[in-house]
């Protein structure tokens, strides 16, 4: 028999033997012990599945001893035992992370009460979350076959994000791998869903709201009079990491709204991200502002103009009141920002980019280090979570939502970890990225790709004359070229791409928020 070990302190430890033989017939193994000296030295010598604590006890007392446990092993759970009802002991031990708090007397049902909550708290969640996957999965795999609307595919995209942030927390890893399985399937039928309609859409056919139209949808009516306004736009976020570092926000903020929306094609920073900004289609910005615009076999940045394309769009608009453009790449920007953000409170909008995400996503492609860091989805949000939580992006939004902004966030596109290498042959003026291609006299497998002959039909400029096409990746699947196939498809397996088609790619969150 696998024992629970407990370590029960309390200087009347005599008075407590019915309780131990209580617990010992129900898998309990406890060792007495009356002062908190002692305690401690027991738990440096032995190990111990938890402590019950008695809080009023001679030499060091309880409060006194649970510090000295958790300067020993801070996460080793304590329930605190005490006859005193007095609010500031009860403060003082919860401050102090203990795990429980009971007021004697204590009965032995209430002991293995606490016992069971605090132990089996972790398998008693996983055994019903498994159990609650596997009554919806069924139902999940049956509407995939029922979804007609782009809203449809938002919501159910949704709900699988519920399951994987979920599932993700389980050990047995069982679940989870059925799980892939049905994401997977999801964009093969999403990419077919985007292949019949997206040209429908970009002739102007109702469709969901796309970058281009965002910020006339969703920014302009949050630009109040007399209300500061923050938009940020976190380049490269996806809609589960949003989901991730949303639990940091809510001590200072609250949600007022929570929207998707759909990336244009490619699902890249150059077309998006401008197309956002501009509010018209890489086509239109192309025509109408030739001199803002860089096709992707130009030379120089290609996301240059996007203040010159934020102002033209917002007097178009109608905006009167003051604005400004912050791009944060480095950690001194954003310092300077929070530092100066209550110089910004007349301005009716605020926008940062800020491209922190962009840089884990792309260094996952060039350093080792980060590829052991996040090799898979789960770990990706824990790092994108962990940066967050010490980020100026976190201190930027404390000191927008003290200074009582609204705050906007968003993002122009997500990310897809990639896994199927796909062939393809261009020439040296085909563009270089993973998820889509853009070039003449492409050849490819047609299974693995959306094609748009006509990049006019997609809203896309054409820069190769008569025979220029775009082709877009499906699912999992990335670009490599066929010289040193083997070489590249290794290099760029298991990292995050964007460009192309997928749920993960597409989708992407708009929130409101309010200070608290």
């Amino acid at each position: 028999m696998n024992w629970i070990k407990v370590l029960w302190v309390d200087d009347e430890i005599e008075m407590l033997k019915p309780h131990f033989l209580f617990l010992k017939e129900r898998g309990y193994e406890t060792t007495p012990c009356t002062n908190g000296q002692d305690a401690l030295d027991l738990i440096k010598a032995t190990s111990f599945d938890i402590v019950l604590l008695d809080e009023n006890m001679p030499g060091l007392n309880g409060l006194e001893t649970l510090d000295e446990i958790k300067n020993i092993l801070p996460d080793l759970p304590v329930i605190m035992i005490t006859k005193n009802e007095e609010e500031h002991i009860m403060e003082e031990a919860i401050g102090a992370k203990i795990s429980d708090y009971l007021i004697k007397p204590v009965n032995p049902n209430q002991i293995l009460s606490s016992l069971k909550k605090i132990l089996n708290h972790k398998s008693l969640i996983a055994d019903k979350t498994t159990q609650n996957y596997q009554q919806q999965f069924r139902e999940i795999s049956q509407s995939l076959l029922n979804l007609e609307t782009h809203q449809d595919w938002s919501d159910y995209f949704k709900k699988l994000m519920y399951w994987e942030l979920e599932l993700e927390s389980l050990e047995d890893s069982s679940m989870f791998q059925v799980f892939e399985t049905q994401m997977k399937e999801a964009n093969i039928q999403f990419a077919k869903f985007i292949e019949n309609h997206y040209e429908h859409w970009m002739r102007g056919n109702p469709g969901p709201v796309f970058s281009h139209q965002a910020f006339e949808k969703f920014v302009f009516p949050q630009i109040k009079q007399h209300q500061p306004t923050l938009l940020l736009m976190i380049d490269n976020l996806r809609f589960d990491q949003w989901k991730t570092i949303l639990p940091e926000l809510k001590n200072y903020c609250k949600v007022i709204q929570e929207e998707t929306y759909y990336s244009l094609l490619p699902t890249a920073t150059q077309y998006a991200r401008n197309a956002f900004f501009a509010g018209y289609t890489p086509l239109e910005i192309s025509k109408r502002f030739p001199q803002w615009w860089k096709n992707d076999i130009d030379e120089g940045g290609k996301n240059l103009y996007e203040l010159e394309l934020l102002k033209e769009q917002c007097q178009r608009l109608g905006m009167e009141r003051p604005m400004s453009y912050h791009k944060i790449t480095q950690l001194q920007q954003s310092q300077q920002l929070i530092k100066n953000l209550q110089n910004h409170t007349h301005e009716g909008l605020t926008t940062v980019v800020y491209n922190f995400v962009d840089m884990i996503s792309h260094a996952k492609t060039e350093m080792e280090v980060i590829k052991e860091l996040a090799p898979d989805s789960k770990a990706y949000r824990s790092i994108t979570s962990s940066w967050f939580k010490n980020s100026p992006l976190k201190e930027l939004i404390k000191k927008a939502c003290d200074l009582n902004y609204t705050i906007l966030f968003t993002t122009d596109h997500g990310t897809i970890h990639v896994g199927y290498p796909s062939e393809v042959i261009g020439d040296k003026e085909t563009s270089i990225n993973l998820r889509y291609k853009s070039g003449k006299s492409l050849t490819f497998d047609p299974k693995d790709v959306i094609q748009c002959k006509n990049p006019q039909e997609y809203q896309l400029p054409s820069f190769y004359g008569i025979n220029s096409s775009y082709i877009f990746a499906k699912s999992d699947a990335y670009f490599i070229y066929k010289n040193n196939f083997n070489q590249y498809a290794k290099m760029y397996k298991n990292t995050f791409q964007h460009g192309g088609v997928s749920l993960e790619e597409m989708i992407i969150p708009f929130v409101v928020l309010n200070s608290r």
